[in-house]
């Protein structure tokens, strides 16, 4: 009997293993539910939006984001949830329809220059103060084009957060 036991326990063993090889580690660098990059960024979508401290209704609110346009990053997927944070990394859970894929970007620095070009030899077309959150246009490896109130510049990515260190947008 001991032996027919010993037996069981060693092919279930067996099958737990196999069905682990099968079944590798979800890749951190992908959300769970999207298959998209993580982290990435969002802008908010509604002048109002609520950051949960879970992914669910039913968890209290802990922030309260309400500039439509902001520029979030979005660190986690759990179902219809996306846990994001802001530039100073407060944040939470919020339910993705009020999050959109449109781009923005805010400014950080204390008074930005946009320039015609994206080198800082070319002339500034626009100056921003900080906190200023204007629309990505596209951005190479240093520089981003960005409209703010129908105007358009190239700001350096040094001024600006919303976008990726390494990000290229067409």
């Amino acid at each position: 009997m001991t032996r027919i036991l010993r037996c069981v326990l060693v092919a279930a063993s067996l099958m737990t293993g196999a069905a682990a090889a099968q079944d590798p580690a979800p890749d951190p660098s992908v959300g769970a539910v999207t298959n998209l990059p993580l982290p990435r960024y969002v802008t908010l979508k509604t002048s109002e939006g609520n950051a949960r401290r879970g992914p669910g209704l039913t968890h209290r609110i802990d922030w309260v984001f309400t500039r439509n346009g902001m520029p979030l990053k979005i660190t986690a997927e759990y179902g219809h949830w996306r846990r994001v944070e802001d530039s100073e990394g407060a944040g939470g859970w919020m339910h993705y329809a009020l999050l959109s894929g449109t781009r923005s970007a805010l400014v950080t620095a204390d008074l930005a220059e946009l320039h015609s070009r994206p080198n800082a030899d070319s002339a500034v077309v626009l100056k921003a103060e900080k906190d200023v959150i204007g629309a990505l246009q596209e951005c190479n490896i240093d520089w981003c084009r960005l409209r703010i109130q129908g105007e358009e510049g190239w700001i350096s990515k040094d001024d600006i957060w919303g976008v990726g260190a390494d990000e290229v947008l067409d």
